[in-house]
């Protein structure tokens, strides 16, 4: 450019003004690569006028319209300049494109939850007694049935065994009144019974001979009916007899076994329960896990009402999801699921175990349950996952990438469709089932159609367009690519 020093006196005199212009100009003129005619005229615009020029003029307005003229004339020159070099043309973005296709694509609900153990128990012991010994450590892995410490129980033995020798002789007792004579008063029962059993063999005897008699006309029927009612009279004593015995046989005896069993079990009770003591202060594992928390110390007193030890199931592992019902509803007990722990670690598949059929009334969600394998126990209870479970799969969907969705200035979701003429086209889509590569499209793109996947960023509806071929990058990857490049390394520098 140029350097334009202008020095202007007026003088108030007087109706008339005067003005006295000195102007230097000094051409410093800027070399455009490529265009000769352009340097050549913009040479031609940076002239020096003659030193010393004056002017007088009637009015400030005058000096204003020359000033103009002159800058008019020195920008049309340049205009002239300008007209001469050729014009680029627009530009064409390079992107990469695919087709809609048909085919299935999986429902996928997601949630957070937090991992659970597959099981828990907090060991209370049943007896309160001072801690004997403990035969494992936090983080131990124990089996089903497994040992895990001992309480103090000398005074539980020595009750066991009082109420075992209590136990035998109860047992004892039994046999002997099972085995005993029968009390004096069956005894003469039993007398009684033979006796009227005698008389009643005597007055059958009598009658049979009587009727024999009668029959050979030898004796009178008067005699006959008397030998009937006889024989009557010691059939009837002889029943009342035999009735009474088996009475005082059952009441007597069934009562004294009844009684002698009624001890042993009573005895058998109070050793079952003081054996029972004694095995309340061994405390053993419910089932097969890790020991987790071991708060009390070998001596210290454990009591009923406070956890002697925490065991774990981690060898699946529980998350636990509290779902909206809206996504709850297409969720069903087998649907396979994947779990992504928050800390980036490689995500396990599981499936879905539970799924409530109430939803909670004070946050109306759903409580669902999901179950994987934790093989190596990667996966801790307490942590954080994030989990996506398969709910259904749905069948020649429109499916383009996932690349592809773009938001407008209104918020729409779009894509850029490219036609046979490489023009960019916007269209308004509504999205349905998302998987993380591929999107299902319900309307706005055909199958067939090409969307733009990498480059659409920024690019404006009609936009014309350069489809790259399949392992080319673009200017603008590259571009980025070295503008990151450079970013990293100022930053190191400036470390």
């Amino acid at each position: 450019m140029s350097t334009l020093q202008t020095r202007c006196e007026i003088a108030r005199r007087a109706p008339l003004q005067r003005c006295r212009i000195e102007a230097r100009l000094k051409p410093r003129p800027t070399y455009v690569p490529g265009r000769g005619t352009a340097n050549g005229l913009h040479r031609s615009v940076f002239f020096t006028p003659s030193r010393g020029l004056r002017c007088e003029t009637a009015s400030r307005t005058a000096l204003r319209v020359l000033l103009r003229f002159a800058c008019s004339g020195l920008l049309g020159v340049t205009l002239v300049a300008c007209k001469k070099a050729e014009p680029e043309p627009a530009p064409v973005a390079p992107v990469q494109v695919a087709p809609a296709i048909k085919g299935s694509i999986r429902v996928i609900v997601t949630a957070d939850a937090v991992l659970y153990p597959r099981e828990q128990a907090n060991i209370v012991p049943k007896v309160t007694a001072p801690v004997r010994r403990f035969l494992v450590n936090r983080g131990d892995h124990v089996k089903q049935g497994q040992l895990l410490a001992e309480l103090e129980n000398r005074d539980l033995v020595a009750a066991a065994q009082e109420s075992r020798g209590q136990f035998a002789q109860a047992e004892s007792n039994y046999r002997s009144t099972a085995g005993a004579v029968v009390p004096e008063q069956v005894t003469k029962a039993q007398s009684d019974v033979a006796a009227a059993r005698e008389s009643l063999d005597a007055a059958r005897k009598l009658l049979d001979n009587r009727e024999q008699l009668f029959k050979e006309g030898a004796l009178a029927r008067k005699l006959v009916d008397e030998a009937q009612v006889a024989f009557a009279q010691a059939k009837a004593q002889y029943d009342t007899a035999l009735q009474h015995m088996q009475a005082l046989q059952s009441v007597g005896r069934d009562e004294q076994i009844k009684s002698a069993a009624g001890q042993v079990e009573a005895a058998r009770g109070r050793y079952d329960a003081t054996q029972a003591q004694v095995s309340y202060s061994q405390i053993r594992s419910p089932f097969a896990g890790v020991v987790t928390d071991r708060p009390l110390y070998p001596g210290e007193m454990a009591t009923t009402g406070t956890p002697l030890m925490t065991v774990m199931d981690v060898s699946k592992i529980v998350a636990r999801i509290n779902m909206a019902g809206d996504q709850a509803k297409d969720v069903k007990v087998g649907n396979e699921a994947t779990m992504t722990p928050s800390d980036g670690d490689m995500p396990v598949t599981g499936k879905v175990i539970v799924v409530s059929p109430a939803s909670d009334p004070n946050s109306t969600t759903v409580q669902v349950w999901v179950q994987a394998d934790n093989p190596g126990e990667r996966l801790r209870a307490g942590q954080s996952v994030h989990v996506s479970i398969v709910a259904a799969t749905i069948e020649s969907a429109t499916l383009i990438p996932a690349t592809a969705i773009l938001p407008n200035a209104e918020g729409e979701t779009i894509v850029l469709v490219v036609d046979d003429k490489n023009i960019a086209h916007e269209k308004v889509v509504e999205i349905g089932a998302r998987e993380p590569a591929m999107v299902q499209v319900t309307s706005g793109v055909e199958p067939g159609e090409r969307v733009i996947t990498v480059g659409g960023v920024g690019l404006e509806d009609k936009s014309r367009v350069r489809v790259m071929k399949p392992g080319e990058k673009s200017t603008r990857d590259t571009e980025e690519t070295k503008d990151t490049k450079e970013t990293k390394d100022s930053k190191a520098d400036g470390r």
